[in-house]
């Protein structure tokens, strides 16, 4: 009693530990803001590592070396590849970007010129942004800078990528040691699920970046080669940015489309049309033939959903949550369906089938009395 009044200390504590769990929670959503950037790029580091892996274990099992030194061998031979493709393809490449930076606003301002000589084009135009403010922006990096500033400068660009590139090879010279260490933050019991879960996530991821990696590969080759058919200058790098932006699905293709067809008005319109039926046209054909085969084998995720989930990312995020927001995307699916629908919800598939044969025996019945209904002649 304080003051002549009783002190309900239950209350008092019930208070106080909510203001706690408020505050741990406020706590942990600062310290995640604060860290976002460095968990997307363990996340990177990962996907790379399940891309080495995949690569990895085939060579051992064939050779009979140690997984370990597979994955050193893969790694060297992926890293001495791509020094060899950089020395071979950066001049051009370097100068074509050169024209490029050159060209591009001059190709726009002549875009922007035929499009306003219709109303529509005029409403569009008075709503873009100025070309030369946008070339200042890729210029200073403020496009490409998340969060914290990952890739605030080239020299943070450079430094991100070694370090995501010599954590994904440590990951995949000894994952179990990483993931037995995950598995003991859970209870004894859960352990086996929880290793079944990251094996199915592993398995998906790996196979989702092998058809992805395809995929570029596939646009890349088949742009460079319209654009050099069309006549369209600087293919090659055209055919490049095409094929590196098409990981990002949805906006990706359209981000890649855009200077190829601002490049191609400068012989004409029509030219300009031709391009972008071959960007559509590649589209298509990669969604019929590629994009199959990496749903048979992963998780297939809703268009509508991936959409939300990249703007969201994008938005808050920077470039980097744009492009690893399908894959993260991938992860929450299998989780969501592996964890809360089958463990928590008890859904093995069973209601599905069980709505299905209702669905047929419902058909079955309706033809039944149509055809007892009908009048026979």
């Amino acid at each position: 009693m304080i003051n002549g009044r009783q002190v309900d200390y239950p209350f008092v504590k019930k208070v106080l530990i909510v203001v706690g769990i408020v505050l741990l929670a406020v706590s942990t959503l600062s310290l995640l803001y604060y860290l976002v950037d460095i968990l997307l790029l363990i996340f990177s580091a990962v996907l790379i590592a399940i891309f080495l892996r995949g690569l990895a274990v085939p060579l051992a099992e064939r050779t009979g070396i140690g997984e370990g030194w597979a994955v050193l061998g893969v790694s060297t031979i992926l890293i001495l590849v791509l020094v060899a493709s950089i020395a071979l393809l950066t001049p051009s490449v370097a100068e074509q970007i050169q024209v490029l930076r050159v060209e591009l606003p001059a190709s726009a301002r002549q875009a922007g010129d035929y499009i306003s000589q219709f109303g529509w084009g005029q409403a569009i135009i008075r709503h873009l942004p100025d070309t030369a403010e946008i070339m200042n922006k890729i210029d200073t990096g403020q496009l490409i800078s998340g969060v914290g500033g990952v890739f605030s400068s080239t020299v943070g660009a450079l430094g991100n990528f070694f370090i995501v590139i010599l954590l994904s090879i440590y990951i995949a010279a000894e994952p179990r040691l990483y993931s037995h260490g995950f598995l003991r933050l859970f209870p004894i019991g859960t352990r086996p699920r929880v290793r079944e879960v990251l094996d199915t996530t592993g398995e998906t991821l790996g196979w989702w970046l092998i058809g992805k990696i395809a995929s570029m590969v596939f646009i890349g080759i088949l742009t460079w080669i319209g654009l050099s058919i069309i006549g369209v200058p600087l293919a090659l790098t055209l055919g490049l940015i095409a094929g590196v932006l098409s990981f990002i699905p949805n906006f990706g293709p359209i981000l890649s489309a855009i200077p190829a067809i601002l490049l191609a008005f400068i012989h004409s319109p029509i030219t300009a049309l031709y391009v972008l039926g071959l960007y559509v046209g590649v589209q298509i054909i990669e969604s019929n033939l590629v994009t199959p085969f990496i749903e048979r084998k992963t998780v297939e995720l809703p268009p509508a959903l991936t959409i939300i989930f990249q703007l969201i990312f994008g938005v808050t995020l920077g470039a980097l949550g744009l492009i690893l927001a399908t894959p993260l995307l991938a992860v929450l699916m299998i989780v969501v369906q592996m964890v809360y629908v089958r463990d928590v919800l008890g859904d093995h598939g069973e209601g599905a089938a069980n709505l299905a044969k209702d669905e047929s025996e419902g058909l079955e019945a309706e033809a039944e009395t149509n055809a007892f209904s009908e009048d026979p002649e």
